[in-house]
């Protein structure tokens, strides 16, 4: 049956289908090859059980957040008060792309967002000052995959609603690994800035332009704030404070910058209801095919084929990255999610890894595939904005690729990264 599945998976992945129906064909054709009872009424069923959750209503308000925040302006004036703390470093202005999706990740949480918000605005100008137009767009899509690392991130709250795993935690856990890879990007940035000559920033920001720029920033940096401080104070649930980060962004847009309106406000609802309904059909579907792969005792196999390899923790890890890395280059992460998931977790706790230390791992490795070739969206946004080829981009990326994976590695064998946070909050013992 895996053969069967994973042979009818790819056909469709190869004529063209959209990932969402490429799921939902697959799961439904193993369904009928199992000749299961009443298929027709089982399909709907599992279809609506897998987007079933409380838990998952939070997805739609963070993207409904993150629109709000980017129709006011925000991405302005985040990249400005990156600008004046790191522009006056050699590849000043590759340094603040960097720092602005740090920034931006704390909004929006998502990675395809971040490379449309900041390359449209970045990309441009960092050619125009002298920076190669394919190294402008490989730092762009690189550093937005710390948007789903850091909190708030879509990812997570599906990874916590369907591990059963808690979203606090991740949303502590992936703090210092997000943190970790904006520092090691900036690394690599400042070697290849030097080697390649590009500009350096005419003098240090001033206080007082620092002061200017920090104010005009703090309201819309302050909404992490709220989100997290809100969860770990037990004041309101992940949900419930995706809820008032749409209000905070409201208020933000109405009567502090003032640029919002109410037509403004449709076009932003009907964006938001596009960008849910894709997810939400991925997620059903993959829940179905899930479902299917969990009759056949998949996850179990899967487990036994990998220890029969070798019982050692870094072994099977290694093969568990290899796997997460090739997997995220063809499909959707929120699929690769719902469908690894059940099988690799329990896994990883069998051989040691804490449920939150595992589920960062798993997140970053993912989130890689948003960079990388055949698929990468941030890649493709990327492309589209700069004019570059995806073969062009994908040439000045790998070093980028390096890099993350890099701190991919050092996060699984220093579980304390990740775990230093949640430990501090009294959510590891």
């Amino acid at each position: 049956m895996t053969g069967f599945i994973t042979i009818t998976f790819m056909i469709l992945i190869a004529v063209g289908m959209p990932i969402g129906f490429v799921l939902g064909v697959s799961a439904l054709a193993a369904m009928l090859k199992m000749e299961l009872p009443s298929v027709l009424q089982l399909v709907p069923q599992r279809y609506f059980a897998g987007v079933d959750m409380f838990t998952l209503m939070a997805m739609p308000f963070f993207i409904l957040a993150g629109e709000i925040m980017n129709k006011t302006g925000i991405t302005s004036r985040l990249v400005k008060f990156a600008n004046v703390l790191v522009g006056h470093l050699r590849g000043g202005l590759a340094h603040a792309n960097i720092l602005a999706s740090v920034f931006f990740a704390g909004i929006t949480g998502a990675a395809v967002s971040d490379t449309a918000a900041i390359g449209s605005m970045l990309i441009p100008a960092m050619v125009d000052e002298g920076y190669d137009k394919d190294f402008s767009a490989a730092v762009t899509a690189s550093s937005s995959i710390i948007g789903p690392t850091i909190p708030p991130s879509n990812i997570m709250v599906i990874y916590g609603a369907f591990m059963q795993v808690s979203i606090a935690g991740l949303f502590l856990a992936g703090i210092v690994p997000g943190l970790l890879v904006a520092v090691a990007l900036m690394i690599l940035t400042a070697r290849i800035s030097k080697k390649r000559g590009y500009p350096v920033g005419e003098r240090r920001a001033t206080f007082r332009e620092i002061a200017v720029a920090f104010r005009e920033a703090l309201v819309a940096l302050l909404m992490p704030a709220i989100i997290l401080g809100g969860i770990l104070s037990g004041i309101f649930t992940p949900t419930e404070a995706a809820a008032v980060a749409v209000a905070y962004s409201m208020i933000l847009g109405f009567f502090v910058y003032r640029n919002l309106t109410l037509r403004d406000m449709w076009a932003i609802f009907m964006k938001m209801a596009r960008t849910t309904g894709v997810v939400f059909l991925v997620i059903a579907a993959a829940s179905i095919l899930g479902w299917v792969l969990t009759i056949e005792q998949i996850p179990e196999k899967v487990a036994a084929l990998m220890l029969s390899v070798s019982t050692n923790k870094w072994v099977v890890m290694g093969m568990i990255l290899l796997l997460l890395l090739f997997i995220g280059m063809f499909m959707d992460i929120a699929a690769a999610l719902i469908i690894l998931g059940p099988i690799l977790h329990p896994l990883a706790v069998k051989i040691g890894f804490h449920p939150l230390h595992f589920g960062i791992i798993m997140v970053l490795a993912l989130n890689i595939a948003l960079m990388t070739p055949p698929v990468g969206a941030c890649l493709f946004v990327a492309c589209g904005i700069s004019k570059l080829t995806i073969e062009q981009l994908s040439r000045e990326i790998f070093p980028f690729i390096l890099v993350v994976v890099a701190v991919l590695l050092l996060i699984t064998v220093v579980p304390e990264i990740p775990l230093f946070l949640p430990r501090l909050m009294g959510m590891v013992h």
